[in-house]
């Protein structure tokens, strides 16, 4: 009898032995993407691709909601004086990394410290040079004491490149390879261009994640992940091409989220060197007017998007009326090269991502092709992504097609190109004494009213100065098999809601 017994939990143990894991493989889901994170250290990386996952690992103290309101993460609540000169910040208790190390608000002094620090490069460090000194009243108390007003920090904390990393990992420097955050999910591995796996953190704060775990796939070539998502063999997809999105509308198999980005395609002029044809205003003027901005979203992007001045966001973005030379006017650009010398033309190298966007090199080829009419000859120079994020963040390049992040606040999305500390400023190859003081000023002005008018005068400003061609914003996509439930698109790109999705298979 005893043997017999024990011949059935044998059996038993066995059958439990496949059924398990596969109960718990229906539970993952499965994810492609066409370009991969170009590196885990979150507050150094650029590319779109790398946000992506990060924000799946790390947190910051404060994140965005679908409507770009800030809402608390790390971050329980928060105050400002009655001057906008000190923040302070209660953060959420009995938080742990994943490596089970508690977060207190060591961990935010050290990440803002590193942050700060020139050396780090981090990408986001001019948003926060308004932090003279930091306070911690206990374990849970964070004080930014500010050296002036500085209004849009808040904001400026919502964002993975300002995500907190444990204290221990600084020091040691592991934080560039561990990916070791508070957030709903877990990095197990990562196989470069191939799959990354993640599992749940069953001790996030947060409610989930309701899955337990996320593959994610490498599949460069978009046609083959809609393939996939058509045959089931991928859950969801994120999609940046809307030559391929647009595909899936109509489709009765597959969901197709679509929502307006604030994110935006621009044609990077460096102004820098004035000894270039680029450093002449007539010049980058004389460009601005030859080229037709709906021509370029027409032809890379179907007519997904719409044209667009330098604020994407609706509480400031002008009507591109307004703005200098947004009607193509080639009569007008001749004589602006003729007034610059330079009737006979030039040769310029534009370089482009091939991955991301990918409507990047068709955006090349548009401006190629109508800046010949003024006799400028556009070389476009296609790079692999990485190589691509290398060269712009050195700026090593002539041109640049690019998109670029928005942000919900003016100054937190231009502080680092468009001030004359500003840590990405050798990027925008530009700057001026104006672009500094309205800067400054959008900064410090608490009525909403006159930041509106603060930051109405930078956009006009830009536009006639030209050290970029700003082009349009176009949709974020995202696709999903109609049993994923519970996932909200967001106008930043953002997949942090994966954390509230359901598999009902």
């Amino acid at each position: 009898m005893l043997r017999k017994v024990l011949l059935i939990l044998v059996l038993v143990l066995a059958v439990l032995s496949f059924v398990l894991p596969s109960v718990a493989q229906e539970n993952v889901l499965i994810m492609a993407r066409a370009a991969d994170t170009t590196g885990l250290d979150p507050h150094t990386q650029t590319a779109f691709a790398s946000f992506r996952l990060l924000e799946l690992i790390y947190e910051p103290l404060v994140n965005l909601d679908a409507d770009l309101n800030v809402i608390p993460a790390l971050a329980e609540s928060w105050a400002f004086n009655d001057d906008a000169t000190q923040l302070t910040l209660n953060l959420r208790q009995s938080v742990t990394f994943h490596n089970g190390a508690a977060f207190t608000a060591e961990d935010v002094v050290a990440t803002f410290e590193r942050i700060l620090n020139e050396e780090t490069g981090a990408a986001a460090r001019a948003n926060y040079l308004s932090i003279a000194s930091i306070e911690t009243p206990d374990e849970y108390t964070v004080v930014f004491n500010l050296s002036q007003a500085d209004v849009p920090l808040l904001a400026a904390l919502a964002t993975t490149n300002a995500a907190i990393a444990d204290s221990a990992d600084i020091e040691s420097g592991a934080i560039a390879t561990v990916a070791n955050g508070t957030g709903p999910f877990k990095l197990d591995s990562w196989t470069p261009e191939e799959t990354t796996m993640l599992s749940a953190n069953e001790a996030w704060w947060g409610e989930g994640p309701f899955v337990s775990g996320i593959e994610i796939r490498i599949i460069p070539d978009e046609t083959s992940i809609l393939a996939a998502l058509r045959a089931g063999t991928i859950d969801f997809a994120l999609l940046n091409d809307p030559l391929v999105a647009t595909l899936l509308e109509g489709d009765q198999t597959v969901v197709l989220n679509r929502v307006p980005a604030i994110a935006y395609h621009v044609l990077q002029l460096r102004a820098v060197d004035t000894e270039a044809p680029l450093g002449e205003l007539a010049v980058r003027q004389a460009i601005s007017c030859a080229i037709d901005r709906q021509e370029v979203l027409d032809t890379a992007s179907l007519g997904e998007g719409t044209v667009t001045g330098p604020l994407t966001m609706a509480a400031y973005a002008l009507d591109p009326s307004e703005l200098f030379c947004y009607e193509k006017d080639l009569d007008r650009a001749r004589e602006l090269m003729a007034q610059a010398g330079y009737e006979e033309g030039f040769t310029i190298t534009v370089i482009a991502a091939n991955a991301e966007p990918p409507t990047a090199l068709s955006e090349a080829q548009s401006i190629q092709a109508q800046l010949a009419e003024i006799n400028i000859t556009v070389e476009i120079e296609s790079l692999e992504l990485s190589v691509y994020v290398d060269r712009w963040l050195a700026g090593d390049f002539q041109a640049a097609v690019a998109l670029n992040g928005g942000r919900p606040d003016p100054y937190t999305m231009y502080a680092r190109y468009w001030q004359s500390t500003g840590n990405l400023n050798n990027v925008a190859g530009y700057i001026d004494e104006t672009l500094d003081e309205l800067m400054a000023a959008g900064r410090a002005e608490t009525d909403p009213a006159a930041r509106y008018e603060i930051f109405a005068q930078l956009q006009r400003h830009l536009a006639e100065m030209a050290p970029w061609v700003w082009l349009y914003a176009g949709y974020e996509y995202t696709a999903q098999q109609p049993y994923v439930e519970g996932f909200v698109p967001y106008p930043t790109d953002s997949l942090i809601s994966l954390a509230q999705v359901t598999l009902n298979r």
